[in-house]
């Protein structure tokens, strides 16, 4: 028999260039999920500096992506609990043409403290809130998470995720061979490659 994890889904309404105070947010929704017997919480993107990349104070600001990382990697070790902190934005240099660069990336970070896997993925809608319709799809099923998934309120749900429904569709979508296939790469990247104008 497969598996069943709980996932709490979180949204929440970050406050632009203000990542101190959105990092103290998204730790009580953690602390919250893991209190609930979650095992996995996730943020949603940009949720440490909102996305204002015009804004003179938002590039210095994703400098300091990898202190916030280590410090979500301190919480799931503390709170035994997985982490997707969205994606954060970083600040790069990049030596060999002299541009400044951001890189939206998204971390998991596993219950131990160590990062397990990273990608990045841009917003559909660089306008947008970042904030609401949050959900866990599972197929057969649909969407779960009824406190987040319709409506754009900061909130969040805690859901069980039942895997044994996860290995009936890839036994019948195949969609992990798709993934493991040579050549199968995610790139996605903002308009402009990235560069800061």
């Amino acid at each position: 028999m497969a598996p069943h994890y709980k996932i709490a889904v979180i949204q929440l309404y970050p406050k632009p260039l203000d990542a101190s105070h959105n990092f103290s947010r998204a730790t009580e929704f953690i602390r919250g999920a893991a209190s609930q017997g979650a095992h996995l919480a996730v943020l949603p993107e940009y949720h440490l500096t909102n996305w204002v990349p015009e804004d003179p104070q938002f590039f210095p600001l994703c400098k300091q992506w990898n202190d916030y990382l280590h410090r979500y990697q301190a919480l799931a070790k503390e709170l035994k609990i997985c982490i997707v902190p969205g994606t954060i934005v970083e600040a790069h240099h990049d030596e060999e043409n002299g541009e400044d660069q951001l890189h939206n990336v998204a971390y998991f970070i596993g219950d131990k403290g160590d990062i397990l896997i990273n990608a990045s993925a841009p917003p559909e809608n660089e306008k947008s809130m970042y904030a609401g319709l949050s959900r866990v799809a599972m197929p057969f099923v649909g969407a779960l998470g009824n406190e987040t998934k319709d409506t754009n309120k900061e909130g969040m749900s805690v859901v069980d995720v039942d895997m044994e429904l996860v290995e009936e569709a890839e036994k019948n979508y195949k969609v992990r061979a798709d993934i493991e296939g040579e050549g199968w790469h995610y790139t996605y990247r903002h308009q402009g490659g990235g560069k800061v104008e």
